[in-house]
């Protein structure tokens, strides 16, 4: 077994399609629209899914606006260096949440990104 992808439903295809393939360096992988119900589905990631974790956004025509919820906490990316990352991220526009440093009561090196759905995104660096 292997995990596939993730979805996560988008308010504008368009925006975060530029948000992870030009802020965080993701190929769009594949895209299909569905007009008979009403939602396009975009996968994306860093290789082709035959080897590697994809991410899907679900757009559903005319919905601008999900509300994140309680129950969901963040995607998580390897980098290799997390400072390097965080800052490639903010200089392309991408909205820091955490700076790079330790986590609380440890020594890994994380950082937190925001998408532009208000989706997290937690920076690692490889172990």
């Amino acid at each position: 077994m292997r995990l596939l992808h993730t979805m996560l439903r988008v308010g504008n295809l368009e925006r975060s399609l530029q948000f992870y393939t030009e802020v965080l360096g993701m190929t769009l992988l594949r895209q299909k629209e569905y007009p008979h119900g009403k939602f396009t589905l975009a996968f994306l990631g860093y290789g082709d899914e035959r080897a590697h974790t994809a991410i899907e956004l679900t757009y559903n025509w005319g919905v601008e606006h999900y509300d994140i919820g309680t129950g969901f906490g963040h995607l998580a990316i390897e980098v290799d260096d997390v400072y390097k990352a965080a800052e490639d991220i903010r200089t392309r526009g991408g909205k820091i949440l955490r700076e790079a440093g330790p986590m609380n009561a440890g020594t890994t090196i994380i950082a937190f990104v925001c998408d532009p759905d208000g989706y997290q995104i937690e920076l690692l660096g490889k172990k």
